[in-house]
Parts: structure tokens; sequence; C-alpha cells
């Protein structure tokens, strides 16, 4: 592996800026957290489940996105442009409609959507206050998540990562003077945090428009080829895309499902699983670095014929997902108490958090590897149905099961819960391992589309 030089060099020049947006998001999103912290345990629960209606939507755009990139890939593999720029079209028509969706979702119904997650009324109201400003900027985010993708899947990474580090920068500096009060403006609160992230995602989407066309990248479509598609192309496009879909969407409801099973035991659990999820998604950008950037790699080798060379690629990415998920869970460990001494929450909120904060730690190595599994190499190979049903089963199958039987039988703590969630992992990774070593996985889309 650390021999092949153009591996290397590819994985590192595609891989670190997916990283270090993933990070700079992964910080801010933290820092976000930690500054609405400082308004108490209400507050951070509030924001937190107002958020899973953003996570619902990013979990969607991502499968609407990255179903589409697996096309980008393979047909960047050949440098057919015309048929990139059809994908983005079919791409955008579909990220807009769920972005059309959620914003009627925070808009109208905010209240009845949190009571779904909680009975605690001062949750419900300050999450309705935040969801009603923050859903103006969903429509905007589902474009600038469509071309970003896309961007990333033709090689181009580093101006995408650039718009989005100075986007999720400058909310960050918003989210601080508009909660807080600062530079003469008043002290929001919630509604601060939320009017900072809705203008940083309209700034966002202004400047990745602006970047993609200015710098005429592949992806710099009239609207004529983006609407250019024929019926066999659509019909094949939707037969690999409707898979990734249902599989983000089917699998980010369980995550919901999950989070009001926590939300069901205790306001303090909810709080604490908040802030043990802004430290995970800070643990995971390396991660989401290798198997972004191994889906383009393979993606790209299977599109050029390279069957052999693609087998490598992803073997190669399971074995630094877990060498590396073994030292940052190691550094989660070590550094727990440090970071957990920054949030203002009450100690058995801090105990929660310090005990989910160890079980994560432990189940990263084989996180890290589904991660892989299903987004780094079943999907770039075009094995989507399948891994619809690895996503999906094993959560709702047994990971779901297992947690309602923690919370509302054994009435366990929430870390114990967290503990028979994770049991959906185990049985994921052994799954995925035997459909990878078959080698079924691989699909060379580009000669079906032809």
């Amino acid at each position: 592996m650390f021999q092949d030089k153009e591996y290397l060099s590819a994985l590192l020049r595609t891989a670190l800026p997916i990283a270090i947006q993933n990070f700079i998001g992964s910080s801010l999103n933290a820092v976000g957290v930690l500054l609405v912290g400082q308004l108490g345990e209400t507050s951070v629960a509030a924001v937190g489940l107002a958020n899973q209606i953003f996570f619902l939507l990013n979990l969607m755009l991502f499968g609407i996105c990255s179903g589409s990139a697996i096309f980008t890939a393979q047909f960047w593999g050949t440098r057919d442009i015309p048929s990139i720029r059809k994908v983005l079209g079919l791409c955008l028509g579909l990220a807009i409609a769920a972005g059309l969706l959620f914003s009627v979702i925070a808009l109208v119904f905010p209240a009845q959507t949190l009571h779904l997650y909680t009975s605690d009324a001062g949750v419900i109201e300050l999450g309705s206050r935040y969801l009603r400003i923050v859903g103006l900027s969903y429509l905007t985010t589902a474009i600038t998540f469509a071309y970003a993708t896309q961007l990333r899947s033709t090689g181009i990474v580093q101006p995408p990562m650039m718009v989005s580090v100075v986007a999720l920068s400058f909310g960050a500096l918003l989210n601080y003077v508009l909660i807080f009060g600062k530079l003469g403006f008043p002290a929001m609160g919630v509604e601060g945090a939320a009017w900072g992230t809705c203008i940083a995602r309209l700034f966002e989407f202004v400047a990745m428009l602006g970047m993609t066309y200015l710098g005429k990248f592949p992806t710099a479509a009239r609207f004529s080829e983006l609407t250019g598609a024929s019926r066999d192309f659509m019909r094949r496009y939707f037969v690999t895309v409707l898979p990734v879909f249902l599989n983000e969407t089917i699998w980010s409801l369980g995550i919901t499902i999950y989070n009001g099973i926590y939300a069901r035991i205790s306001t303090e659990a909810l709080a604490a699983i908040n802030i043990i999820g802004t430290i995970e998604g800070l643990a995971f950008v390396v991660f989401i670095g290798i198997a972004n950037a191994s889906a383009i790699l393979i993606g790209n080798k299977i599109g050029a014929g390279e069957e052999a060379r693609a087998m490598v690629y992803a073997r190669r990415a399971l074995i630094l997902g877990v060498a590396g998920a073994f030292v940052v869970g190691g550094i989660m460990i070590v550094s727990a108490d440090a970071i957990l001494s920054l949030y203002k929450v009450s100690e058995v909120v801090r105990q929660y958090a310090r005990n989910i904060l160890t079980v994560v730690a432990v189940v990263l190595w084989v996180k890290v590897s589904n991660m892989n599994l299903v987004v780094g190499i079943l999907r770039a190979g075009g094995d989507t149905r399948f891994s619809l049903f690895l996503d999906t089963g094993t959560l709702w199958l047994i990971g779901i099961p297992m947690a309602l039987l923690g919370a509302f039988v054994l009435h366990l703590p929430v870390y114990w819960v967290v503990v028979m969630a994770a049991s959906d992992e185990i049985t994921k990774a052994a799954i995925g391992l035997y459909r990878f070593a078959s080698r079924k996985w691989i699909n060379n889309l580009t000669r079906s589309m032809a």
C-alpha cells in the first residue's frame, strides 16, 4: 500500500480536502453546541432535537447525491461530461424536491414534528422557534449539496472544501454574535443560532454556484444539458439511485427513532447524546474522507474497466479505516474528561456523556468498517440494492428492537441502551465483509448506460 505512490497520491489529493471540510464542519458544529450549551440543558436538547429534522434532510440528500455520484465517478473514468451533466440534472431535481418538503415541515409543522420525539414543552417551544428560522435555508442547502457532491466525484475537491470552510466559519462567528448579542446586536439566544446558520448556508449557496460557473467546471451545465436525459438513461439512473435514496431515508428514520428513545428516557439523556454526537462527528472526519475518496477512486477504476485495481483499492480502504479507528478511539477515551469539562451541564449529564463516549470509542472501528463497506465500496460498484438490505435491515431488525428492549423493558441507563443499539453494527460488518469478498458488488454502470 505505502509503496504505491499513484494510489497514495490520489487518495491524499481526494481524501484530505474532504476530511478537512468535514473536520471544520464538525468542529464548528461542536462550537455551536458549546455556545448553545451556555444557555442551559433545555436549549441544548431543543436545538439538538430540532436539528434532527435537518439530519433527516441531510441524509436524504446524501442518498440522492451519493447515488448520483456513483454514475458521475464512473463517467469521469471515461471523461463523459455530457452524461455527467445529465446525472447532475436528475440529482438536482430530486434534491430540490427534498429541500422543499423539509422546508414545509420546518416552517408549518415544527411543534407537531418535535412532539413526535419528546413531550417536554420547554424543549418543543424552543425547538419550534429554531426550526421556523433555519427551515428557510433548506432549499438552498439542497442545491449546494448536489453541486458539491458531483464536483467531488470528478476529482475537484479543493474548491468545494474552501467554500464550505469559509461559510461554516462565517456561520460560527454569526452564531456567537447573535446568540450573546455582540457587536451591537441584541442577544437572541436560540433564535440567534438559527439566524447565524441560515445566513451562512445562503452564503455557501451563492459561493458554490458562482465558483462552479466562473471556474467552468464539468458541472457548469446549461439548463438544456441538465434536462437532456433520455428515458432509458433515466430508467437506469433511478434503478441505481432509488435504493441509495431509500437506504439513507429509512436509515435516517431509524436514527431518529434512536433519538426519540433517548429523549423518552430523560432530557438529561438526550442532552448527553447530543453532546457526544458532536464529538463523534469530529472523530469521524478522517474516515468520511477515506470512504468518500475511496468511492471516487474505486468508481473511476470500475468505469475505466480496471476491476482488479478497484478490488485492491477497496481492500486498502478497509485496512486504513480499522487502523485509524483504533488510534482515534484511544484518543477519545483519554481526552474525554477534558472535553466534557467545557460544557456547563449537570453532573448527571456529564456522567452519562462520559459513559456513552466510552461505548462510542470502543465500537468505532466496527462503525468505520461499515461506513467504508457501504459508502466507499459497495455503492461505488453499483451494488446499491444489497447495500439497502445491509444498512437498513440490521438497523430495523436488530438495533432498534434492542434499544427499545433496553430502554422500556429493562429500564437501563442510556449508556447501556447505546451498547445494546450497537449490536446491529457487528452483524452488518460480518455480512458486509462476506459480500465484499464475493466480488459480486463490482458492476460497470457506464457499459450498461451505453
